[in-house]
Order: C-alpha cells, then structure tokens, then sequence
C-alpha cells in the first residue's frame, strides 16, 4: 500500500476485500488490493506503479457480466465503477467508462436524442459495454459509439475510432489487447421525446417479464449461436431448475443462472460445463460463454 502513498488517496484503496460485493453475482474471493480512483490521472498513476513493480493488474468495471474465481484477484484489481461522469455536447453523449450504460440510455432520453434505447435495461458500466459490444432487443453499442479515450498498460493515452475497436457480435479489440477504456463518446440522432420514452418503458417490461431480476446473477452466460437460441436449447435439454450448489438455471429465462442460494465461482463453472455438454450432446451445438471469468 505504501508504493500509492502521495498518488491514490488513502480511502480509494482497500485490503483484502471481499470481489463478491462488487460484482451483480455475488460470488468470488478477495482482491489483494482493490483501488475505486475517479480521475483519468489516478488511473495513469495505477497503471504507471503497476507496470513499475511488475505487480499484476485487473480492471472491473460494475461487475455484471463478470464471475471473479473462488480464490479471487492477486495483485492490484482496479474498478473503475466511480469514475462515472457523463456530460452531453451538441449531438454527442461523453461518458466515463464506469458511469452506468443505463444512465447514459437514460441522459439521451433526458436530452430527445435516439439510439440508445435498446441500453435501457443492460446493467453494468459504459466500459464494460464497449469491452463486450452489448446489445439488446435489435440494438447495440457499434450502432451509436464514434471514439473511445483509452490508455496502454504502459500508461500511454490514445483515441481509437469506432473502427479500430474492432466491434462484432460480443466482442471487440478490447478483448485480445492491452488498452484501458477511459472515456466513451456516442454520436446520436434527434429524437421524439414521447417515442424514445415510450420505447424504453416497452424494453423494461420486456426485460422484467423474461429475465430473473430478482436474484443476483451474471446476465446472460451464453453467446447466441448462429441459428437457435440459447434459452430453447436449455429447455428442451430439460435442464431448467437443475442447481449445482447454490447456482441454479432459472426456470424463468433459461439462458440465466442464478445465485440461488450462496452460490461459488465453482457451483458456476460446473453449471456451465454441464450445460456446455448436455447442448453438444443433444443438438451438436458447442455453446460459448458470455460471461468472463477473472482471477484463481
């Protein structure tokens, strides 16, 4: 701790901290460090010590697509989940790669600009869904986003354009490199006001009559394989309800599991296998994960 002396105010820096509370999941093992910085030039300054002492560096955003392993994240584990300021200029939406994607669906709907309805209900942080090219419901992040503000694990800062992020279906540049997202600026269309809030109360209903709200859960574990849906190949493996420990494959949205009841990284990991299998086994289809899993 004493390497972020003078650097990283003493109460953005916490010891042995328990991952689980900071991620949608609730499950995972301790941070050696966990550090909460709010301004770019904390984060450089993370990176920097990082890179310096050779110590190991995990970034998490609002944890909501993330399960963190049973025996958590050695070295320094970053969350950038308070560094969440949004600012809108002219047709363009700026925001902090923790800010919540639902708050910046939600300053566009405040501001009469379309495009970023289908985000209205997608937990998690603004990062996070560019690392993961959200989407929901028809739409998703590669229609609106115009540049990202990123920084290299050596503390170097750069602007990528939409196309050198490599966005396709779940998955972008950010994934197979070493860049930082800091800053996110969407490019919107002017909008009726009513229609865009009439459209994201149509996509909160849907999301809250199909999908397990009311447990902890990871969202959605399986990409989509080409040609089915995940949910239906869940479902007529017959394996709704089947529980592993406390993790449970929900009866409501098959594609969900839920932490029904304490549940570990491992009750998880084994669930997914056994899904994994059974779908091959049936249907010759080999299900891949959405969700990530961070740390040992």
């Amino acid at each position: 701790m004493d390497i972020f002396e003078n650097v990283i105010p003493r109460e953005k820096l916490r010891s042995n901290e328990p991952l689980k509370d900071h991620t949608y999941v609730k499950v995972g093992g301790y941070a050696d460090t966990l550090i909460h910085p709010t301004t770019t030039e904390e984060i450089v300054n993370v990176v920097q010590i990082a890179k310096s002492h050779q110590i190991p560096l995990t970034i998490i955003g609002k944890g909501s697509n993330v399960i963190i392993k049973d025996k958590g994240i050695r070295g320094i584990t970053m969350s950038l989940s308070h560094f969440d300021q949004i600012k809108v200029h002219e047709d363009t939406i700026i925001a902090q790669s923790g800010a919540n994607i639902i708050d910046v669906s939600r300053a566009a709907l405040d501001h009469g600009f379309t495009g970023l309805e289908f985000a209205c209900g997608i937990p998690g942080s603004t990062g996070g869904a560019i690392y993961m090219n959200a989407g929901a419901y028809g739409g998703q992040v590669d229609d609106v986003v115009e540049s990202a503000d990123v920084i290299t694990r050596d503390g170097q800062r750069m602007t990528m354009s939409r196309e050198d992020m490599k966005l396709s279906y779940r998955n972008s540049i950010f994934k197979d490199n070493e860049y930082i997202i800091l800053e996110v600026t969407f490019r919107l269309q002017k909008g009726d006001k009513e229609a865009i809030a009439a459209k994201m109360k149509e996509l909160t209903l849907l999301r809250e009559a199909k999908q397990p709200l009311e447990y902890p859960s990871c969202g959605s574990v399986f990409k989509r394989p080409e040609g089915h849906f995940v949910g239906k190949l869940i479902q007529d493996c017959n394996l709704q309800g089947t529980r592993i420990g406390g993790a449970e494959i929900s009866l409501k949205h098959a594609g969900f599991i839920i932490n029904a009841d304490h549940a570990t990284a491992q009750d998880y990991q084994e669930l997914i296998n056994l899904i994994k299998e059974t779908v091959y086994a049936k249907f010759n289809v080999q299900l891949e994960t959405e969700v990530i899993f961070l740390g040992e």
